[in-house]
């Protein structure tokens, strides 16, 4: 792997470079012996056609529940007193997924060569994330290879519970709108046209929002194959826009001001910060090297970014719990108080984990109360539609029969 870096030396003075290591634990040793502290560091990338084979190809994405399940069997085994090269071989010949297969090949291949258990994993950035690995490097050394494995698999499978319970409370309100939009696509197309032809015959006045609702409908008529096209290039382009810095940036501003939303994202997103740099401190990983981790976890960038505030605060030698409490629009203020107990009583792991089941409690209650919360909202919003769409379209309707 490639790093670019900007580091401060011994004398103060800064500079950047690349430099090649297995991974970010190694990286950040290596340079931390040669008396030089890290201001920033990224990962550098190939683009080569045989990466993209590599990457995409035959070791793809392998589901999360499929590395759970990898973790804590390996690490079942290893405790019980297989070798790591029999334990691979085992899943080897049990899972039935043909890139699972070829994955447990290659890194029990890596291991006989004479490499380390991690960095076997290192050649798959795909299938093994940076924290899998730092935590599988602390066990190693540590002595604790085992003891690693099933807090990986704890560590992920609370977050893949935590997000399955997410998306669980969003199918709802999602299967809603889409039904609703499909409806009102299909009465744009069928039913309104045959009232469009009434109002002709009867050469009714028709008020604005009446108009408004036919000149919608005769578009969707007469043009339904450029309606769906300028569909898919919404959605294509609202994708491609979310992905460059400055859209991803205001998705992550506006997912975070959203009603009833915000407060659940600060909250998933304090669960996963603490969980994940407790998960780190206890396997051994150093808090700077922890947070540079965490901050690859999480998604919203507003939050990775205090993730690299943190790494600042430590390089300098401060607390960081001052920091938390001063994001309290990001960070429920329970936060970084627990994490200035954990400071003052040296126990900030321990602190971390319970600040973490608690939240993860909250946001599992609140996802259960989800559906109550935002029914009330669905059925105004739909009325609304409703309202609107009868009173445009019956209204003329009313006036000609007056009129007769």
């Amino acid at each position: 792997m490639k790093f670019k870096y900007s580091a401060t030396n011994s004398q103060g003075e800064t500079h950047e470079g690349i430099k090649d290591a297995p991974d970010k634990f190694t990286f950040y040793r290596n340079l931390k012996k040669d008396g030089e502290t890290i201001v920033w560091v990224k990962e550098v990338r190939g683009g080569g056609l045989s990466s993209i084979n590599f990457s995409f190809g035959l070791f793809g994405r392998i589901k999360m529940h499929d590395k759970i399940v990898f973790a804590r069997n390996l690490g079942g085994m290893i405790e019980a007193g297989l070798s790591l090269s029999r334990g691979l071989s085992v899943l080897e010949r049990q899972t039935k997924n043909k890139k699972l297969k070829a994955t447990y090949k290659s890194l029990n291949d890596s291991i006989a060569a004479g490499k380390t258990f991690h960095d076997a994993m290192a050649e798959f950035p795909n299938v093994f994330n940076t924290l899998f690995i730092s935590m599988v490097k602390a066990g190693e050394e540590g002595g604790n290879l085992a003891g690693s494995l099933k807090q990986i698999a704890s560590q992920t499978e609370k977050t893949y519970l935590l997000q399955k319970k997410i998306k669980g409370a969003m199918i709802y309100p999602a299967v809603i709108v889409s039904v609703m939009i499909l409806i009102g696509v299909l009465m744009m197309i069928f039913v309104v046209p045959s009232l469009t032809a009434t109002f002709k015959e009867l050469n009714a006045p028709l008020p604005g929002s009446t108009l408004f609702i036919i000149a919608i409908s005769d578009f969707l008529a007469k043009n339904y194959i450029l309606s769906a096209l300028i569909l898919i290039i919404l959605v294509v382009g609202i994708y491609l826009v979310a992905k460059t810095k400055k859209g991803k940036r205001f998705l992550d501003y506006v997912i975070l001001h959203i009603p009833i939303v915000a407060p659940l994202v600060k909250e998933t997103n304090a669960a996963r910060t603490t969980r994940t740099l407790s998960a780190l401190l206890r396997s051994g990983v150093d808090l700077i090297l922890a947070a540079q981790i965490t901050g690859e976890v999480l998604q919203n960038s507003y939050y990775k970014e205090v993730l690299k505030e943190v790494e600042v605060k430590v390089t300098k030698g401060d607390p960081i719990s001052g920091l938390f409490l001063e994001k309290e629009k990001l960070y429920p203020v329970f936060v970084g108080e627990m994490i200035s107990v954990g400071e003052e009583t040296g126990q900030l792991s321990e602190m971390l984990v319970g600040v973490a089941d608690f939240y993860e409690e909250e946001v599992e209650q609140k996802t259960k109360d989800m559906s109550t919360i935002i029914e009330p909202f669905l059925m105004v919003f739909i009325g609304l539609v409703v309202g609107f769409f009868a009173v445009s379209m019956i209204t003329p309707l009313y006036t000609v029969m007056n009129n007769i």
